[in-house]
């Protein structure tokens, strides 16, 4: 039935949109069976992880009327069923497209198949569905995980009992926890689960959180576009993430040698001079921008070929411990809003950095790296394809987007001011590199 194998896109939809009041609410249902249909139509699968709600918290709540006392697995575990009824609801909204049997052990793991609709419901006791939308992000490797409730954002405070609370746009999950702690007591109403919190920090994944009623806003953020809504990262991305650690071999990803010892700095000098190299011969620009060029040891290797070739680079230390040969040619600014002139460079280069920008701003560095270009463009990125990075790498967390190279090539082909040269540049097979060179459009 479905054709793709792209991997899923892993929604929580939040009991507050699917029984708000302790009734359902057929209209939000409706229009989610309208958009999951569309974006299936697209290529998507994906997995609705189905929330409690109301419900759960009427029938806890009855539970302690008629009893007294109950224990908080017991209470969890009425919790957990109000979640099953309604990811039944959803799996019969969905039938003809979902995967016939609701997923509510997350030790096993599908194999094989090949519906593009998976529903989920809650698991054990100790968490809430939030913890188990991130174990199916780790079982899937899911690239996209959104949390959908009632709200547009995450607040320092509860904005339903203080005027002054604030919005929260991003976070990183150190900050998460601090907000939510690390307890879970069945009811507990906050943006995130403490637990899922954890274990999703653990993972180093990322999430979205926004309102599920706006299913323009939604697309937006499946689609890679700039949303309302907040985003609990791994880490801040910022200059800082980029300084003195991770030039210095700590989160440099590598495996057997650090960027500061000595056959760290020889195998990236000699990458350097292989990629220039290519450059000089398949390209041969009169001048060259390297963005994100970090020490510039390309832009020292470029000119050694006679290519007049220049740099920028975010973060403050990579500038500084940058060769004082390449100091000159180097600014100090961000790929989101390049310090150069329209059409300054024959050739504006990329390497390993696209999947180091978060999602939504993809699209908009890219227009940059093309503004300031007059010919071409080339752009080195890590892709799933890259199996070779597993073998040889630890995990480099900084890696935000690492997505198919499917997803690369679609967004490239969108563009309406450059087409993408095919065997115009030398390539290693999809399992080293994936590497796009774009010429511009006249």
């Amino acid at each position: 039935m479905f054709r793709y194998k792209e991997p899923p896109i892993v929604i929580s939809v939040g009991g507050s949109l699917i029984v708000p009041n302790g009734g359902i609410d057929t209209d939000f249902v409706k229009r989610l069976n309208v958009f999951i249909r569309e974006e299936v139509e697209k290529g998507k699968r994906f997995f609705l992880v189905a929330g409690g709600g109301k419900l759960a918290r009427t029938y806890r709540d009855a539970g302690k009327t008629v009893v007294g006392t109950m224990t908080n697995e017991d209470l969890d575990w009425l919790g957990i069923h109000a979640t099953r009824l309604n990811a039944h609801l959803l799996r019969t909204v969905f039938q003809d497209i979902a995967h016939p049997r609701i997923i509510s052990d997350y030790d096993k793991k599908l194999n094989n198949w090949k519906e593009p609709v998976v529903i989920a419901s809650g698991w054990k006791p100790g968490w809430s569905t939030d913890y188990c939308m991130v174990k199916v992000a780790e079982l899937y490797d899911a690239q996209i995980m959104i949390n959908l409730s009632n709200v547009d954002w995450i607040y320092d405070l509860d904005p339903n009992k203080f005027k002054d609370a604030k919005i929260i746009k991003k976070l990183t999950w150190e900050e998460c926890e601090d907000l939510v702690g690390d307890k879970w007591t069945p009811g507990m109403n906050l943006p995130f689960d403490p637990i899922a919190t954890i274990l999703a920090k653990k993972l180093h994944l990322t999430a979205a959180v926004a309102n599920g009623h706006d299913f323009e806003n939604l697309r937006k953020i499946i689609d890679g576009d700039e949303f309302k809504g907040t985003v609990i990262m791994p880490y801040e991305i910022d200059a800082g993430f980029y300084d003195r650690e991770y030039y210095h071999g700590k989160k440099s990803g590598y495996i057997f040698h650090s960027r500061e010892s000595y056959m760290g700095r020889f195998l990236q000098n000699l990458a350097s001079i292989y990629r220039a190299l290519l450059i000089k011969i398949y390209i041969n620009p009169k001048n060259c921008l390297d963005v994100g060029c970090g020490t510039g040891r390309l832009i020292r290797a470029l000119r050694s070929f006679g290519i007049d070739a220049y740099g920028v680079e975010i973060s403050k230390t990579a500038r500084e411990i940058a060769h004082e040969t390449v100091g000159p040619y180097v600014k100090e600014g961000s790929i989101m809003d390049l310090p150069f002139k329209d059409n300054e460079f024959e050739l504006v280069i990329t390497f390993d950095v696209l999947e180091r920008i978060e999602r939504s701003k993809i699209a908009k560095a890219i227009e940059e790296c093309t503004r300031v270009s007059s010919k071409f463009v080339l752009h080195k990125i890590y892709t799933v394809e890259n199996r070779w990075m597993s073998l040889f790498h630890k995990r480099d967390f900084s890696r935000i987007s690492v997505f198919q190279k499917k997803y690369w090539y679609n967004l490239f082909t969108s563009l309406k001011n450059v087409s993408i040269l095919r065997r115009s540049f030398f390539k290693l097979p999809i399992f080293f590199e994936t590497i796009y060179l774009l010429k511009k459009k006249s």
